[in-house]
């Protein structure tokens, strides 16, 4: 930044002089730059930056009438009465003397340049000048060995460099005086914060100062614990005449929550363990007598907690021979046992040893884990085959009510309590089958020479699938389910459309009809009648499924029959059951059966054909049915019968199959007059279908 100017013309000379004032950089050209300079010029420019600062001057360019010595035209660069260089000529000019382009670096922040010519440069080969560029560096003033004045060193002891300054510092133990550059010993002392470092009395290993008291305070963090090891060279002053005593110099230890300690004499107090984290030390000298003081390393270690006891089930980790401040512990239970902490059961432990030495946990305890009370099974039961409580690896034994219920392909499955608090097979599997119903399996067998046209009472639990049905009449129906219930179709209409469900009751158990009316009916869901019954005077597809509300429990009276096998094959004859009528044309108040023996087809159209020529109707008789009965006649089924099933024992599984539903027939036990019934195989894929979207 250019000042102010004077400028002074005498005999045609023009003096100028220029003052900058200070700044950190600044550019300098010659008068008339870049189009030449006048004759006759002396100019002069005063340069200056802050101090503390040095000035770096650089041409970027110089074109002045070159001469030997530069005797014409010159720029003249000086710092005071010191000349730095005096410059002329051009760049690769063979006389004169060009600076290139080496920065010129004055000794302090101030700089002189003169510009002087002759009046010579005119013409075609006008010289331009010159075009300077000047900055402020950094001094070092710690890398002068003495100022200028020759006043000694910059700094008694240790010199810092600023940017455009300096700043004195003293070695430990010293202090700066007032002129900011030389040190004198002092006391030293302060607040000492590292785990370890180095303390020494003032000037050791010189004798201490006199009249000195001197302040040590070691605080480190708690949880940490502070030991003093003096070295060996100790000496403080001590008065023997009644004994040593630290009258007149010594070194008091503190430590919080015990009596202070002095030391003096020459026997180095080795070892000092505060077992505190915090300790003041005070050194103290009078006016007279002579010390050579102390040195000491102070080291600190972690507060130490007791061992953990240890865990019946269970182990501690990591197992230290010791442990110390912000060491952490784990608690692990052994396989099958639980966590436990003041009587409620944790995911975890962890513990710490804090800064008094002591755990910030207590520790758990670890019990015996438990898989809570098996599952109840229905239609089954459970029980301990070993251990109690429910605790690990007790095991337990499910069973289905036999013979009314088993598992599917497997009996009394064996679970144990795993430590993943399941019940589980020895497959690790945790699924409990259900209790399936066994059908086709009554407790009584049924004879084979009764009738239920003018038959025997069926024995007790022989026919435990037979239904009593109600409507406005009497029929029968067959449990094959635990919700399902099967019969014919015509038991269900009313007129044109089907019976409400609110007015079909359903009985099941006893026997004795009076037996059962006592008990609650069965609640029904809905009701399903086969899609293709048309009822009236065809009953082909007489077939309808009944869903009960609630499922039934099976015992020795209650028992579902089975469907037909695959393939099923219907043999010579089979069995009967119902409530229908007796020979004398009455109501049956007792269960009655029949062993009926089935009819050839073309026996059975041609029954038909010859009442049809007698002029008596006949419904339909289709490929969906079946007939049974003697050709004398006498054992039949008649009506209030519809509905019960037509049995057939498969003899290699030994169970009981529904063959048939009791569906028509013309007059009850008339020679050559046959019972039909729907042919049930032929309607297994339906059943299954219904049942398994309802």
């Amino acid at each position: 930044m250019m000042g102010w100017r004077r400028i002074i013309c005498v005999l045609y000379v023009c003096v100028s002089v220029c003052f900058c004032e200070p700044a950190l950089y600044g550019e300098v050209n010659s008068p008339s730059y870049p189009k030449g300079y006048p004759g006759d010029l002396y100019v002069q420019w005063e340069l200056e930056v802050p101090k503390g600062y040095r000035i770096q001057l650089t041409f970027n360019h110089m074109d002045v009438e070159p001469s030997d010595n530069c005797f014409y035209d010159s720029v003249t660069v000086l710092y005071g009465q010191k000349i730095l260089g005096k410059y002329c000529g051009q760049d690769n000019s063979a006389n004169g003397r060009h600076p290139g382009k080496e920065p010129i670096l004055s000794p302090g922040n101030h700089l002189q340049l003169v510009f002087q010519t002759d009046g010579s440069n005119a013409g075609s080969q006008q010289h331009l000048g010159f075009s300077a560029f000047y900055q402020a560096v950094d001094v070092d003033e710690c890398s002068s060995p003495n100022p200028e004045d020759e006043s000694g060193p910059l700094c008694s002891q240790i010199c810092l460099n600023t940017v455009g300054s300096y700043l004195c510092a003293c070695n430990h133990g010293y202090q700066l005086r007032p002129d900011q550059r030389t040190c004198v010993l002092h006391c030293g002392g302060g607040v000492f914060t590292e785990p370890q470092g180095i303390l020494s009395s003032p000037g050791y290993p010189d004798p201490s100062p006199l009249d000195q008291d001197c302040h040590y305070n070691i605080t480190v963090e708690p949880g940490f614990i502070i030991t003093l090891n003096f070295s060996g060279d100790f000496q403080i002053e001590q008065i023997d005449d009644n004994g040593p005593t630290c009258l007149y110099h010594w070194l008091k230890v503190s430590v919080p929550g015990k009596e202070p300690k002095k030391l003096c004499g020459d026997q180095s107090p080795g070892l000092y363990h505060t077992e505190s984290n915090s300790v003041q030390l005070e050194y103290h000298t009078d006016w007279h007598g002579l010390s050579r003081g102390w040195n000491l390393h102070y080291t600190t270690h972690r507060v130490a907690c007791g061992s953990p006891q240890k865990i019946a089930n269970g182990r501690v980790t990591p197992d230290f021979s010791e442990y110390l401040y912000r060491d952490y512990i784990q608690v692990r239970c052994d396989t099958g046992y639980k966590l436990m902490l003041n009587g409620r059961e944790i995911s975890s432990f962890m513990s710490m040893c804090k800064s008094d030495g002591q755990w910030h946990r207590t520790l758990p305890e670890c019990h015996i884990i438990d898989c809570g009370e098996p599952k109840p099974l229905l239609n089954g039961g459970v029980r301990f085959l070993a251990g109690s409580n429910n605790e690990f690896r007790s095991v337990i034994q499910y069973h289905c009510n036999e013979p009314y219920y088993t598992f599917p392909g497997a009996q009394n499955l064996r679970y144990t309590c795993d430590a993943d608090r399941k019940w589980k097979e020895s497959d690790h599997n945790d699924i409990i089958p259900p209790c399936l119903p066994v059908c086709g399996h009554p407790i009584g067998i049924p004879g084979s020479h009764q009738r239920v046209l003018g038959g025997k009472n069926a024995p007790a639990e022989t026919f435990p699938w037979q239904v009593l049905l109600s409507t406005t009449g009497r029929g029968g129906a067959i449990v094959i389910g635990e919700q399902w219930i099967m019969t014919a179709a015509h038991n269900l209409k009313s007129g044109s459309g089907v019976t409400p469900k609110e007015s079909v009751k359903l009985y099941v158990g006893h026997n004795d009809v009076k037996v059962r009316l006592e008990s609650t009916p069965l609640e029904i869901a809905s009701i399903h009648i086969h899609p293709q019954y048309q009822g009236n005077n065809n009953f082909d597809n007489d077939i309808a499924l009944i869903k009960l509300a609630r499922p039934l429990t099976f015992n020795s009276e209650v028992q579902p029959l089975c469907l037909p096998p695959e393939g099923a094959k219907y043999e010579r004859s089979g069995w009967v059951s119902g409530f229908g009528y007796t020979e004398e044309m009455s109501i049956s108040n007792e269960l009655r059966y029949i062993v009926l023996p089935l009819v050839d087809q073309t026996e059975c159209r041609n029954s038909f054909e010859r009442l049809k020529q007698e002029n008596i109707p006949v419904m339909p008789f289709t490929g969906n049915m079946f007939c049974a009965g003697l050709p004398e006649g006498g054992a039949d089924t008649c009506s209030g019968d519809s509905g019960s099933a037509f049995v057939l024992k498969d003899r290699e599984s030994d169970r009981y199959w529904v063959g048939g539903i009791v569906s028509w027939g013309v007059q009850c036990g008339e020679k050559g007059r046959y019972g039909v019934y729907t042919r049930v195989s032929h309607y297994v894929g339906w059943i299954n279908t219904v049942m398994g979207e309802h």
